[in-house]
């Protein structure tokens, strides 16, 4: 089936599959399909969440649209442009760029404050002499809240928030229209949590940002995100509106994920039905045949163990893969 991009979406993923070769005995390799066959669009200005358990295959997706992992199948389409060849990839990178989770390892520790932030404007051109991009620093790391008077400061010498910060400033450095934030807030203190979250907010209305979100927190996704995603070994589970999708699951998935958040009202958290999944995740070198949920789910049928179901909208932008909705 051949694809169309849609004008309406900054970024479209199609069938999307990343595999890695792992070494199981003696010369034997076998595949593990961190993400097996996983489409969705993201429109312009938009917030998408990703969420899922640890290892479902969340940061794999988000490094493998911005081509850090080259694709073992599917298609990225950015801007109307499939992403292939040389040419469009560098200009996808510089219109496309990724927070990452950990804020203690993904700067360089010898470098500055100045030149981790400068470096995406080094790589791509940005400032015609040392005096702009100087400037294009301070300007950078005043949009994030950070004191300019500290860019010749180390990494080292700063708390795990304002490292983020220079994580971000560094992903805003090459004026991108799409920024991955792999769960840029889960390495930090709740309180500095709710002050990056606010800040990204403020950044996407300020610079007309379009972010996918990735984070283990349905309640921090839902509070940032326009529609919601969930992600089981390597599939996606269920789309939609974030308001809809926390209101109304369908997948039995993400019913019980939903039955695991806490509410603060205590008369309500009493009534709340706890849904805690029979036995354990399996190894996503051997995944179940069909729905990869089969294992551990209540509704499952001969059906399910005989194909994987394809995403189907149930109703109006909600999409799920069951059999059995």
């Amino acid at each position: 089936m051949t694809f169309t991009p849609n004008p309406e979406y900054l970024v479209q993923v199609s069938h999307l599959k990343q595999y890695f070769p792992v070494n199981t005995g003696f010369l034997r390799t076998t595949l593990l399909k961190a993400v097996d066959d996983v489409s969705f669009d993201i429109r312009k200005g938009e917030t998408l969440g990703l969420v899922g358990e640890s290892g479902c295959g969340k940061t794999t997706v988000g490094r493998t649209m911005l081509h850090l992992y080259h694709p073992t199948g599917g298609e990225i389409w950015f801007d109307g442009k499939k992403i292939e060849g040389k040419e469009t990839l560098r200009e996808y990178r510089r219109r496309a760029q990724m927070v990452f989770q950990d804020p203690y390892s993904s700067l360089n520790p010898r470098m500055t404050v100045a030149d981790i932030v400068a470096e995406p404007i080094d790589v791509h051109n940005l400032c015609p002499n040392k005096k702009a991009r100087e400037d294009r620093v301070r300007e950078l790391m005043s949009l994030v809240g950070l004191n300019t008077e500290h860019a010749t400061r180390y990494a080292h010498e700063f708390s795990g928030g304002q490292r983020q910060r220079i994580g971000i400033a560094r992903a805003l450095a090459s004026e991108p229209e799409f920024i991955v934030c792999d769960e840029p807030v889960s390495a930090l203190d709740v309180s500095i949590q709710a002050q990056v979250i606010n800040m990204l907010e403020d950044l996407q209305r300020q610079l007309e940002l379009t972010y996918l979100f990735i984070a283990h927190d349905i309640s921090v996704v839902k509070h940032i995100s326009s529609r919601i995603a969930v992600m089981y070994l390597g599939h996606m589970m269920e789309l939609a509106p974030a308001n809809e999708l926390t209101r109304h699951p369908l997948h039995p998935y993400t019913v019980s994920l939903m039955s695991a958040v806490p509410i603060p009202d205590p008369r309500e958290s009493r009534k709340q039905q706890r849904i805690v999944l029979q036995g354990d995740v399996p190894s996503p070198l051997k995944v179940p045949s069909g729905c990869p949920f089969r294992t551990r789910c209540d509704r499952a049928t001969a059906a399910c163990a005989e194909s994987c179901p394809a995403m189907r909208e149930a109703a109006p932008g909600h999409f799920v893969a069951c059999h059995n909705v």
